[in-house]
């Protein structure tokens, strides 16, 4: 008798195939798949899992750090940047070594998720202890949690990397932070253990037509760099970032003073100059009842753009964003706000290897141990032939 069994071997049809025509993202899919886990990582260890191949392109890499008790820990205090600190270090190359992010751990597991645009929106979800995967480190186990996204695609399938290729493929490297970092230099007994888990998510290849990814070998790349010179106690000086070569989206700077916290120490008026020229000249700190807060435009601006909301008072300033943190979006093209994926591209700044951009306060406020230093982490388009404006996936 014939049977009406599938035969083996003959998959059944895909049956979300969409007619010819149109942009890539109507032929594909979005979908997420695992890269690797790595449990039992000591602290000041480095994990270095090589990526798996996926049969799309990746639009970034979801990473959760998982600390797993050992035992008892005795006099700990969990420090400012803690824990998104877990990483001393986190380097994201693609197959040919370029650089895609190279920064300190928290500034990538932090900034670049509040300021990116690429992991949650600035409903609240673009801050990593507001999401579901948050779990607040103890301080006498250990234990807790907390996820973020190392971003690849920066407009809707724009900046993604080719994932099909085994042999080509970026490499992730993790330099964990020491013990000391995260939970103070006097404490003692037994640490955490940490278990990475980083998950992929990637568009699938289209079936039925060849499309590719707008823009594809274009990428948004995020180098850490300090500024040159460093910054004074309340005196004027202007500082130089190091010279860029690209569409600049989203510009973050981080002062901390010689101990390595972050601090506070805006000027009033903060110029960003380009070649020489005053592009922003905002207000940043103000006097209020005899004391310096953070209420001027700049921060204002911060708000509408990212949704770090203040609550103020008479005397003080209570916000959401991180001490000793700014951020400039250049991906609000069409609105007021960064929009994430939403963007045209029509405001970024396009640079070249001569363009100088500086920082200027005149003067910086009070560091009590100064001198202070900036650290900026930009946002870099890096085109393939000519950047693409407008809405690439339409």
């Amino acid at each position: 008798m014939p049977t009406t069994g599938q035969e083996a071997g003959r998959p059944q049809p895909q049956t979300t195939v969409e007619a010819s025509g149109g942009p890539f993202i109507r032929h594909s899919q979005p979908g997420r798949a695992p890269q690797y886990v790595v449990s039992g990582s000591a602290l000041g260890s480095i994990i270095t899992q090589p990526l798996v191949a996926r049969p799309g392109y990746f639009r970034n890499l979801r990473v959760t750090h998982t600390f797993v008790t050992g035992g008892t820990i005795t006099s700990g205090t969990l420090q400012a940047d803690a824990p998104y600190n877990v990483n001393s270090l986190i380097q994201l190359k693609d197959a040919f070594g370029t650089p895609i992010i190279t920064a300190d751990g928290y500034t990538v597991s932090n900034l670049l998720s509040r300021y990116s645009g690429a992991h949650g929106l600035n409903n609240g979800t673009n801050v990593p202890s507001n999401l579901p995967s948050w779990s607040t480190v103890s301080t006498s186990t250990g234990a807790g949690q907390f996820g973020y996204s190392l971003p690849l695609e920066f407009a809707k399938a724009y900046g993604v990397l080719s994932a099909a290729n085994a042999s080509l493929l970026p490499t992730l490297q993790f330099n964990l932070n020491s013990a000391a970092a995260i939970f103070s230099a006097s404490a003692t007994g037994t640490f955490p253990t940490v278990t990475t888990t980083v998950d992929s998510d990637f568009y699938w290849l289209p079936e039925g037509v060849a499309v590719e990814p707008p823009g594809l070998g274009t990428t948004r790349q995020w180098v850490q760099q300090q500024l040159n010179p460093t910054v004074p106690s309340a005196a004027s000086a202007r500082l130089q970032l190091p010279r860029l070569g690209g569409y600049l989206d989203t510009l973050i700077f981080t002062l901390r003073d010689s101990t390595g916290a972050r601090v506070d120490a805006w000027p009033q008026r903060l110029q960003l100059y380009v070649d020489g020229v005053p592009l922003i000249d905002t207000t940043a700190a103000t006097t209020v009842a005899g004391s310096t807060t953070y209420q001027g435009e700049l921060f204002d601006d911060m708000a509408i753009q990212f949704g770090d909301i203040s609550a103020t008072s008479a005397t003080s300033v209570t916000t959401s964003r991180p001490t000793g943190v700014i951020a400039i979006s250049r991906k609000n093209s069409m609105a007021q706000q960064s929009l994430g994926l939403l963007d045209t591209g029509e405001a970024y700044l396009s640079t070249n290897p001569g363009t100088l951009v500086e920082l200027n306060g005149a003067p910086w406020g009070t560091i009590s141990n100064a001198p202070g230093t900036i650290t900026a982490v930009i946002g870099q388009v890096v085109p393939t032939g000519a950047v693409i404006q407008g809405l690439p996936e339409l």
